[in-house]
């Protein structure tokens, strides 16, 4: 068994932010295995699929992003799930829009969400999905940082979004398919 959880905040007005890309990507991952979100235990919503003959568990916390490692946790432990089959897709400011990268383990690098899981689940780990968000144009604020990340993506990233969803999805599946190392050499280099 494997989770996959994407990270995000609940609630219409989030909903197109670049802070919830890991939830567009579960949500274009359920469509694609054709499952369905529930509301469920662990204060998130759920669904549960079956790729490449692997039982997963798509999980979006429904804490906020402060508190997403509560969830996770909460549905790591209950599963006895090993941190090595824990896959987050999440937002990455380091990142560049339109690059994505995969990786296992690492520190937070700031990022909320990631910094939840540290410490609710105590693990970092995981294998993560790294959607670039680019950082913001401006001086390097904390207030601008916020702005940005909970800020809608432009019409030119929106345009873009489609196929960096996609390859989301392929990464995930190759994950699955083929383990971290073959996924690793397959996308980060591209």
């Amino acid at each position: 068994m494997k989770i996959i959880c994407g990270l995000g905040n609940p609630g219409r007005s989030y909903q197109h932010n670049r802070h919830n890309i890991g939830f567009v990507v579960l949500d274009a991952l359920s469509s694609r295995w054709r499952a369905s979100f529930s509301a469920a235990k662990f204060d998130a919503e759920t669904a549960w699929a079956n790729a490449r003959g692997e039982k997963i568990l798509l999980l979006k916390p429904q804490t906020f992003m402060n508190l997403s490692g509560t969830a996770l946790g909460a549905a790591a432990r209950f599963y006895k799930v090993a941190a090595t089959d824990v896959l987050v897709v999440h937002d990455e400011l380091d990142l560049p829009f339109g690059k994505i990268q995969l990786k296992q383990g690492g520190g937070t690098g700031g990022h909320n969400g990631l910094s939840s899981i540290r410490e609710a689940w105590g693990e970092l780990d995981f294998v993560r999905l790294r959607f670039g968000i680019g950082k913001p144009q401006e001086p390097n604020a904390k207030e601008r940082v916020v702005g940005h990340v909970l800020g809608d993506f432009n019409p030119d990233e929106v345009a873009g979004l489609p196929d960096l969803i996609a390859k989301s999805c392929d990464v995930c599946e190759q994950w699955i398919r083929d383990g971290l190392q073959k996924t690793m050499n397959a996308f980060n280099r591209k």
